[in-house]
């Protein structure tokens, strides 16, 4: 087994015959921080703060928001060091994820799983005593979903796996509401949805991309087992009910006019983006052709503005 910041072992070589070079403290911490795959956690918070200012109607305490960031960041960086840990066999043959810590022998799946449970206890800890522990329930049932349901049940055995194990990635918005409110309501459950039913246009467009290595590893995202363009007719069903499900938010919650404007406008442009990669899709593989990173992209792009609007609706609204 191989030890933090030592190489695999001294049979290891590279491409020259010379033995792997021992990792540098920058290269072991760099290591460190990719297992929790900061992205995602961005993204994450970026379903997190924006609700905190929709709950409070304004600015929420400061020292909430820090709260909530930090032990929203452990827990997430927790679920993702667990899914590298069981997923290593596969990440070593994947192009995409053969440059991570553990294919790459700089951490041990021994010092990963520490790391991994210290985050957990740290988030939990930090969400219980500094925000609340409706909010730190919630996190950790989120985190044990992601790794026991979606990573060691779904991901390997269904096409569906990212529709239902998505969900883990939507507790956010039930996490930042409840930081401010204490409980639960209709307004987290709809931005919840919101989350949803974004997840698998999102995450079967990057799925497009890198389809081959899926395949390679016997991971059945639906565009290994699908042509592209059954993926891009999925891709449109559950755009529309995103957009859809985002108007919801305007008479749930009784918000201003620049809310259900921006859901309009946002929704019309990833819709048309969505439509596009599904007629480029028609009658051909050719993933020159089909551009699925333009739609992967326009995601990112839809939600981060859709929850800025979230944000700024209350404080345009006084």
């Amino acid at each position: 087994m191989t030890h933090v910041g030592q190489s695999a072992t001294a049979a290891e070589r590279n491409e020259s015959g010379e033995p792997t070079p021992r990792a540098s403290l920058r290269d072991v911490v760099a290591a460190y921080v990719g297992l929790t795959k900061p992205r995602v956690i961005e993204l994450l918070l970026l379903t997190t703060v924006p609700v905190m200012f929709f709950a409070d109607r304004g600015v929420p305490e400061l020292g909430l928001v820090l709260a909530t960031v930090v032990g929203g960041t452990f827990s997430a960086g927790s679920a993702s060091v667990f899914n590298c840990v069981y997923d290593r066999d596969i990440d070593e043959q994947m192009r995409r994820t053969r440059r991570r810590a553990l294919p790459r022998h700089i951490v041990s799946p021994a010092a990963a799983l520490v790391f991994g449970a210290v985050l957990a206890v740290l988030s939990t800890v930090i969400l219980g005593v500094w925000v609340n522990w409706l909010s730190a329930g919630l996190s950790l049932g989120a985190n044990a979903f992601y790794v026991f349901v979606y990573t060691m049940l779904l991901k390997r055995r269904t096409t569906q796996n990212i529709v239902w194990g998505g969900l883990a990635g939507c507790f956010p918005a039930l996490i930042g509401w409840t930081a401010v409110t204490g409980e639960l309501s209709w307004v987290p459950v709809v931005l919840f949805l919101v989350v949803f039913f974004w997840t698998p246009p999102h995450t079967w467009a990057l799925a497009l991309r890198y389809r081959e290595d899926y395949a390679n590893v016997d991971v059945p995202m639906l565009p290994v087992v699908k042509p592209a363009h059954e993926v891009g007719r999925q891709i449109v069903v559950y755009s529309w009910v995103m957009v859809a499900t985002s108007l919801v938010l305007w008479p749930v919650a009784d918000t201003g006019p620049a809310y259900p404007v921006a859901a309009g406008v946002l929704g019309a442009v990833f819709l048309l983006e969505a439509h596009r990669m599904h007629a480029r899709a028609r009658g051909t593989e050719d993933l020159a052709v089909i551009q699925p990173m333009r739609l992967f992209h326009s995601s990112n792009l839809y939600l981060s503005l859709l929850f800025v609007a979230v944000a700024l609706d209350p404080l345009l609204s006084r």
